[in-house]
């Protein structure tokens, strides 16, 4: 069963992103909401991987690399200014839309598997992703004008 795979895909994802969003809040907290909500985005992401540690371990969770390599190449710190919050933001978004696919993918296969518990999972955290993508999405849309036209 390869199950064990996606999962681990999907943890490892999950901390990456939880991670992620703390640099982006710690880097841009002049900005009113964004330490507060990043803070809070990445405390939902680790409620996730919290969630699906049971069925990690149900199904020997098998961690490949791939999120690091991700998390890696988007993150080499954070950047600065108007158009640095504009690039991370959409780093962010980039992320946390790898973590919606493994979340499609991991409840496709629940369903297969007729595994109850994990759908349930599936469906609450892939809400709460679905959140985020919104919120990244919204805020880049306010910070692109500033960062792009009135630019210094």
């Amino acid at each position: 069963m390869h199950l064990a795979h996606y999962l681990g895909l999907l943890h490892r994802a999950q901390t990456n992103l939880a991670d992620a969003f703390r640099q982006v809040g710690g880097a841009h907290g002049e900005e009113p909401d964004i330490a507060h909500l990043c803070q809070q985005q990445a405390g939902v992401c680790d409620g996730h991987a919290e969630l699906l540690q049971p069925f990690a371990e149900r199904y020997a969770e098998d961690a490949p690399s791939e999120p690091d390599r991700l998390h890696s190449e988007l993150f080499r710190g954070t950047r600065t200014g108007g158009i640095g919050l504009l690039r991370d933001l959409q780093d962010l978004y980039l992320m946390a839309a790898e973590c919606d696919v493994c979340w499609t993918v991991v409840g496709q296969a629940a369903y297969g598997a007729r595994d109850r518990e994990l759908v349930q999972v599936v469906s609450r955290c892939e809400g709460e992703t679905a959140t985020q993508l919104k919120w990244l999405r919204t805020r880049m849309k306010q910070a692109a004008p500033q960062a792009l036209v009135v630019a210094d």
